[in-house]
């Protein structure tokens, strides 16, 4: 902490990035300030929300990057989080590309939705939002225009020809004049015309209705309706053509959520909506979102609309971004840049609702738990659960809940240490004794329940240590799989008794969510217990082998074979002396025998 004051003194008062890290030297955040003094100071004075706190809590050390202007800083800013993704800052991590409908340059052309831009002669149209925008599309140009529609022509006619939107160029000689006519209007089409190939279908379903060729009619009827769902679900918005993007934000309890309506050719077409937390000042963290986003392959818009912001603001996104960035005062914008607010504000509220919700559920889950176990309001739980395959690298783990939601800090994990073989039972009675010996001797809070994995035997070995070893009164409930390992009872006392429980209740469901908790936690730990014991050769039980002589050796030998085979010479060159040498051979050799 003194060598974080002694830095804080020597900051600049000028703008540029600053980088946070922890305890293992890892960049966990990126910002830009105006002036790097006031922005850095912020975090270490005055008082933050929880949120905040736990960044703060976690940074042992920062380093900063002057730069020449806010937009540099911006910049840099955008590169870092890309290049480190730190775990606090808000990260788009999908480098999207928008679909396009191609019509393609051969002898015989036909549609297709690609999200890559060629120079192949082929024409693009696009960008639409999503790959179903793209898609429906297309299906509706396939059924009206017969361009050919398999990839690789085939030997002989196929379904579409009889469906009649094929002109099988496989069978037939096709005039190019026909497919230049065909493009020609798929083009206007696409480039906005529905209005017209629609006046032109309805004048063609009246003539076969007049004709009295009414499966004609009713399939140009088809058609006419395809085209208006489509125009519906892309209303107009403006009566030109301009590209544009409207983006609004809202913020509450340290979260942000912006919204982007994106009308394209006058029509609104998509909205993007992204949530998450945020741990700068509001409009910094809002205006590092926006860039990133349009840096990271995001089609830009000729322009975009936000909300009030700060001239110097407006003129960095300009130059930034190297588009137009409008503050709308009045007028359909202003009107659409307030509904992406609002859009923004109703998301924020209903996601805090839901969390209320499930925090009520979840705090009702507890009570009717300690009232069916008829030991009150379990507070603190504590669960713990054994692994080990054969009886070789046990080791048990702890995981707590405090008030029906797990509580991570406070996770501990134990290598067995007096259990010889796959014994469940006194694995329990050591990690009992272990965790709650040391709970005594440094005045820990004790749970209110304790969960076991596993049935009567687990249970009565628990008990045993609490109250014969330890003096301690501690509820603890058992939890007892059926043959396909799924949680099926739950028992209780001494000697434990079975507790009726719904199996579709909310504290059932808690249940459940402790017992996989800690069991996948215990796995987890085993894994890497296991991993590390593999790690392990006879060099480790050498005096005087630590971890890089142990490594120097088996890259210079290649192998404990070759080393054994190894003379007191050959050891020299590493800088081993000739008596831990033969201390080593004699190791080796002795236990090889």
């Amino acid at each position: 902490m003194n060598n974080l004051k002694e830095k804080l003194a020597l900051l600049p008062d000028k703008p540029g990035c600053y980088i946070m890290k922890n305890s293992e030297g890892k960049i966990i955040y990126v910002g830009k300030a105006k002036v790097l003094k006031n922005r850095v100071k912020s975090y270490f004075t005055g008082s933050h929300d929880g949120k905040t706190q736990l960044l703060v809590s976690e940074i042992t050390d920062f380093e900063y990057i002057v730069t020449r202007s806010n937009a540099e800083a911006l910049l840099l800013e955008c590169n870092l989080i890309k290049q480190h993704h730190p775990r606090y800052n808000v990260l788009l991590k999908d480098d999207k590309t928008y679909p396009y409908i191609k019509i393609t340059n051969e002898n015989h052309p036909r549609l297709e939705v690609t999200r890559t831009v060629v120079k192949d002669g082929g024409k693009y149209f696009g960008p639409y939002p999503h790959a179903g925008a793209a898609s429906q599309t297309k299906n509706l140009l396939d059924k009206l225009y017969p361009l050919r529609k398999c990839k690789n022509i085939p030997k002989k006619v196929c379904l579409y020809y009889h469906l009649e939107q094929c002109v099988a160029p496989c069978e037939f000689d096709i005039d190019p004049s026909q497919y230049k006519e065909m493009i020609e209007v798929i083009q206007r089409f696409l480039n906005g015309g529905h209005g017209e190939i629609k006046q032109q279908l309805e004048q063609k379903m009246l003539a076969a209705a007049e004709q009295l060729d009414f499966e004609a009619a009713k399939e140009y009827r088809d058609q006419i309706q395809a085209i208006e769902a489509l125009m519906v679900k892309q209303n107009v918005t403006f009566t030109d053509q301009t590209d544009r993007d409207i983006i609004g934000y809202q913020t509450d309890k340290g979260w942000m959520c912006v919204q982007i309506f994106h009308i394209r050719q006058g029509k609104w077409i998509e909205r993007n909506v992204s949530m998450f937390p945020f741990y700068g000042e509001e409009v910094d963290d809002f205006l590092s979102y926006v860039t990133q986003f349009y840096l990271q392959n995001h089609l830009k818009p000729k322009e975009v609309h936000l909300p009030e912001i700060d001239e110097k603001d407006v003129e960095l996104m300009e130059q930034v971004l190297e588009m137009k960035v409008i503050i709308p005062k009045r007028g359909e914008k202003k009107k659409l840049v307030e509904m992406a607010e609002e859009n923004a504000r109703i998301a924020l509220v209903e996601k805090f609702q839901l969390i209320a919700r499930d925090e009520e559920r979840t705090t009702q889950a507890v009570k009717n738990l300690g009232e069916l176990l008829g030991i009150g309001f379990p507070r603190r739980i504590e669960a713990f659960d054994n692994s080990n395959i054969q009886g070789k690298n046990p080791v048990s783990a702890m995981v707590v809940f405090i008030d029906g939601k797990p509580d991570k800090k406070e996770y501990r994990k134990f290598n067995l240490k007096t259990v010889d073989g796959p014994d469940d039972y006194e694995s329990m009675r050591e990690v009992v004794r272990r965790r709650y010996t040391r709970a005594l001797q440094e005045k820990l809070q004790l749970p209110d329940l304790i969960v076991i994995d596993g049935g009567k035997g687990q249970i009565a070995a628990a008990i045993d240590i609490l109250e014969n070893e330890l003096g301690l009164f501690i509820p603890v409930c058992g939890l007892a799989k059926d043959e396909k390992h799924k949680t099926s009872q739950l028992l209780m006392g001494d000697p434990p008794v079975l507790v009726q429980i719904r199996h579709d209740s909310q504290e059932f469901y808690l249940l459940q969510r402790i017992q996989d908790e800690v069991h996948r936690f215990a796995i987890t730990f085993h894994r890497q217990s296991r991993g590390k014991s593999m790690l392990y050769s006879q060099l480790d039980d050498i005096p005087g082998i630590g971890p890089k002589r142990k490594k120097l050796l088996l890259k210079h030998f290649g192998s404990l074979k070759k080393i054994r085979e190894a003379t007191v010479d050959d050891f020299r060159s590493l800088g081993i002396g000739d008596k831990l040498a033969k201390e080593i051979l004699n190791k080796l050799r002795t236990e090889e025998r």
